[in-house]
């Protein structure tokens, strides 16, 4: 074999492998974006960013195995398709004339390069209508005003804590949303999966978007967990820097210092806070987030081992289902009330997390989805466990707030179960609070509003009754919802804001 053909080969070898990789990489970006929006729906891309960008140490194992099969299998199989078996269709022999086969088979390499580019171009683009990143790119092109123009920064808020301080138990239930209630009561089902929480929040104070129980509207920032912990407590959307959204707070390092949060606020006020979940608190820079703010004590999946709740070797769902969460929180409440000291106590539970949610012993089968014994399960466990709170000696100056993160996840339930119309909103209750107001239905907010809002319900008295860009929710004024309207406010929490960089990031 002389010199010029082995060069050629090799030429040819690398040309391949290029194409290849090229090709692969475009199935695989097409595949990611079916599978994303199939599973998880429209969650924005600034959720799907966030996501990327942290590590998978705490991700159910299940998600990974869905991806192989789904996402990575398909896109090598299309590689083999188009580099292995389409070069040999006789595509050429389909033309009669001699010439116009012989500039095919001259011109194949150029036609096959054509091919591939504007295969190539069609599904990324396809991928990227699916995953809203026209959208993202457009907001973050544009620079809104909105932080320059609403924003009330705490520190310059005169908030007056009553002179006895109220503790908090805040309680964040995952995807918990009003659309699990039946529709004769505003929600999505057939049946109400979620009675219990559905009482307490008629028997206590429920802010709403109907006339009955509802919850408020999931915001730009504030469509994934962690995004809504942080819009919940500081009155703002989550926006990771430019440049540095890989692992943002999981390396310890701190996480929006310049925002003056829920936390930071009780902190200085002489509360002893700590937060619990289930999983790893690392993941999604979820401990970086509290301990930056002022929380004393974070517990999770590693402490619970630590401290005999769960075995040493215990790993199922995401870390520990609620069962033992609560059981965990009931111990150590217990410990925390104990030492004279106003506290804030922050809770997650997970058991009701996408796909399908889980199964734990304690849930009954008597639905027809395993999703639906995990969100009717969660019910009662929250029920059982705000009666157990309501027994405890420090009760009688403790509100409770419970409250979803955010909308589920769970695409494929809700397309077989809810009309495509239907329009979700996030659960919210509000128990023993020393404030009451008759403004509670038909109003138009987000999770932003929570932040003042869970100050006022422990007794604080807020100048001008907002702070970030929420609004106290018992108080008389407008959101900024209301103000503007949900979608045009929606919109503009989305746009790139100067003032947050240069503000909260450092």
């Amino acid at each position: 074999m002389n010199a010029s053909v082995l060069k050629k080969r090799k030429h040819l070898s690398l040309r391949n492998c290029i194409t290849s990789l090229i090709l692969f990489v475009v199935f695989l970006c097409f595949f990611s974006a079916r599978w994303y929006v199939s599973v998880y729906g429209q969650t924005g891309f600034d959720s799907i960013l966030f996501t990327l960008s942290s590590s998978i140490g705490g991700v159910q194992s299940d998600f990974l195995i869905q991806y192989v099969l789904w996402v990575l299998l398909p896109a090598i199989c299309m590689v083999l398709v188009i580099k292995i078996l389409l070069p040999k269709l006789p595509v050429a022999c389909l033309f009669r004339s001699e010439k116009l086969r012989s500039f095919l088979h001259s011109k194949r390499f150029i036609l096959q390069s054509i091919s591939m580019c504007v295969l190539s171009i069609v599904l990324l683009v396809w991928a990227a209508i699916d995953v809203q990143l026209p959208q993202y790119i457009w907001s973050n092109l544009h620079t809104g005003p909105l932080f320059e123009q609403s924003y009330i920064d705490p520190k310059d808020v005169s908030i007056k804590f009553p002179e006895k301080k109220r503790n908090l138990v805040y309680i964040y239930l995952e995807s918990m949303e009003t659309s699990y209630l039946s529709q004769e009561l505003g929600g999505a089902l057939d049946a109400n999966m979620i009675p219990e929480l559905y009482q307490l929040a008629k028997d206590n104070t429920n802010f709403s978007h109907n006339s009955d129980v509802g919850g408020f509207s999931e915001a730009s920032g504030a469509s994934w967990t962690v995004g809504s912990m942080v819009s919940q407590t500081s009155g703002i959307p989550l926006k990771t820097p430019s440049g540095n959204q890989n692992d943002y707070g999981e390396d310890g390092s701190a996480f929006l210092p310049g925002v003056t949060s829920l936390n930071s606020i009780l902190a200085d006020n002489g509360y002893y806070q700590a937060l619990m979940v289930g999983s790893d608190a690392n993941f999604g820079g979820r401990k970086s987030y509290f301990e930056t703010h002022g929380v004393d004590k974070v517990y999770d999946i590693h402490t619970a081992r630590k401290d005999g709740i769960v075995p040493e070797d215990y790993f199922v769902w995401w870390g520990m289902e609620d069962m033992h969460l609560f059981a965990y929180a009931k111990q150590e409440l217990t410990k925390i009330a104990s030492q004279n000291q106003p506290f804030a106590f922050t809770m997650l539970t997970v058991d009701t997390h996408h796909v399908g949610g889980y199964q734990c012993k304690l849930c009954k089968t008597e639905r027809e989805e395993t999703y639906e014994q995990s969100i009717a399960c969660s019910s009662r466990q929250v029920a059982n466990f705000v009666s157990w709170l309501q027994k405890q000696p420090f009760y009688e100056n403790t509100t409770i707030i419970i409250v979803g993160d955010h909308n589920s996840m769970d695409q494929g339930y809700f397309d077989r179960n809810a009309d495509a119309d239907y329009d979700r909103h996030v659960y919210n209750c509000i128990i023993n609070a020393p404030v009451q107001t008759n403004s509670t239905k038909n109003r138009s907010f987000v999770a932003l509003d929570m932040f003042p809002t869970t100050l006022a319900a422990i007794g604080c008295e807020i100048e001008g009754n907002r702070l970030g860009l929420g609004t106290n929710l018992f108080s008389s004024v407008p959101t900024l919802s209301e103000q503007m309207g949900f979608q045009k406010f929606n919109a503009e929490l989305a746009k790139h804001s100067q003032y947050y960089a240069q503000h909260f990031y450092q």
